[in-house]
């Protein structure tokens, strides 16, 4: 019944402390991550952009691939949530294991383009031959090794379902410190980790340089995804897993894809944004080198820092409303809501005062010239930081609201909202702005995306606040 469920029952303030935190905790850990990456890859030469460049222009391929593994386990997510609300046990475990289906069939799209398709993506960007080299390397093995990170999304999300999210917090952040302590190992070698720490390693590692970055990425995921398996087959008993749960079932497997594709678009979106904007960037390298590009991928690791917490609220968020909404309590629905908009604010608000007040020391993590102050990569990024760090309160209350479309069933405001703040104003705001000749102005084009964006999410949130919420009073 649904009152056997902490979701259902649970204060909900202690509620969505206690499953937003492991998960904004974890996903801090893998924001942390993310900038170790960048900073190694920046020690393989002086000319630190072409690594970074590379790392940039990889991005919207994993965010793709990211975006579809989410977009599924989103769906499946809603789905086995508002199945547990109802009691509904035997629908849940159809829910997971059609989920596990999808998941698999879209891993095998993804290594397919790693063996085959990598090279002509890199084609397109006219990078020179060392960032050229580089981003195949790193994006052709993270493609093809993928079974791991599709698989610790969803099993993640399995967990998030039923409330059990402690778990994700063990699974993410012992894959995020494996790849923090691989990193430099596989990056630079053992020779390369012995001179920087002043300690000789017992051991021979050669140096991989980029690939070593993308093989330790790797590895992190396979441990996660292990991780997940077994805790949901060891701690999970609100759901069945049996082969005879993975029969594709069109009732289900629709009502996924309902909530899953508009998602996936969403990501996509993201892909897309991230490769148009790369190429806007790219169109300044006659003047500033690939400088404005390297700087662009740098500002997205260290965003993550303030946006991976909110998307962890964000999850746990979406758990919560959709159990209360199968339940049919409403109270609890917009108590939710509340609390995340605050937790959002907090946090974003936090990371307007860090970007606005220390620009120049997080831009000098990624510069190695002794002199940081002359440095394009830094003067840049002071500059972009500032600018699009503007847009975080903005920010915090769209996504915060957001929560509730995938939660309420229905996906599709949430890819409305997405569009207005990564393609519809974003890019061609950044072309216009481009055309000035100023890399500088390039950056308002995001203040300006999120408070568009921010006004659309709050019309349509009060839509469907009218329409499924306000009828459970």
């Amino acid at each position: 019944m649904p009152g056997e469920n902490k979701m259902g029952t649970m204060p909900v303030g202690k509620l969505l402390l206690t499953m937003a935190l492991p998960l904004a905790l974890s996903m801090l850990v893998q924001a942390f991550y993310n900038v170790v990456d960048s900073y190694f890859v920046s020690l393989i030469s002086a000319d630190n952009a072409d690594a970074n460049t590379a790392l940039s222009l990889a991005f919207p391929i994993q965010n793709l691939q990211i975006g579809f593994a989410t977009g599924i386990a989103v769906g499946m997510n809603s789905l086995l949530s508002k199945s547990l609300g109802e009691g509904d046990r035997k629908r849940a475990s159809h829910t997971a294991g059609n989920g596990i289906t999808l998941t698999m069939i879209c891993m095998a799209v993804f290594m397919l383009f790693g063996f085959v398709g990598v090279p002509a993506y890199y084609s397109v960007f006219g990078a020179n031959e060392v960032t050229t080299a580089y981003g195949i390397s790193y994006t052709g093995i993270c493609s093809i090794f993928c079974f791991g990170s599709f698989v610790a999304i969803l099993g993640e999300r399995l967990l998030q379902s039923s409330g059990r999210s402690v778990y994700t917090m063990i699974t993410q952040s012992t894959g995020a410190v494996v790849n923090i302590l691989l990193d430099p190992l596989f990056i630079l070698g053992s020779e390369g980790v012995s001179r920087l720490i002043g300690i000789e390693l017992p051991f021979y590692v050669p140096r991989m340089e980029v690939a070593g970055a993308a093989i330790a990425t790797v590895i992190a995921q396979w441990v996660s995804g292990l991780l997940a398996v077994i805790f949901n087959l060891t701690k999970n008993p609100d759901v069945d897993f049996k082969l005879k749960y993975l029969l594709p079932k069109a009732e289900i497997v629709g009502k996924i894809l309902s909530v899953g594709i508009p998602s996936i678009i969403m990501m996509a979106i993201g892909s897309v944004m991230n490769f148009c904007m790369n190429q806007i960037f790219m169109s300044f390298s006659h003047t500033y080198g690939q400088t404005p590009t390297a700087v662009f991928g740098i500002y997205f690791k260290l965003q993550s820092f303030f946006f991976m917490p909110l998307f962890g609220i964000n999850n746990a968020a979406i758990s919560i409303i959709a159990f209360n909404y199968g339940a049919k309590q409403p109270k609890r629905i917009l108590d939710t809501l509340k609390l995340s908009v605050a937790a959002a604010l907090t946090i974003m608000c936090i990371g307007l005062a860090v970007f606005q007040i220390f620009p120049d020391v997080l831009m000098g993590l990624f510069e190695s010239a002794e002199d940081k102050s002359a440095s394009d990569l830094v003067r840049f990024g002071i500059s972009a930081l500032r600018t699009v760090s503007l847009n975080f309160p903005f920010a915090a209350i769209g996504i915060a609201l957001s929560a509730s479309f995938p939660a309420l069933g229905n996906g599709i405001y949430s890819t409305i909202t997405s569009l207005c703040r990564q393609l519809v104003v974003l890019v061609p705001a950044a072309f216009l702005l481009s055309l000035t000749g100023s890399v500088d102005a390039v950056w308002w084009s995001f203040p300006l995306a999120e408070i568009i964006s921010g006004i659309i999410t709050a019309l349509l949130f009060i839509r469907i606040y009218r329409k499924k919420v306000k009828p459970l009073f």
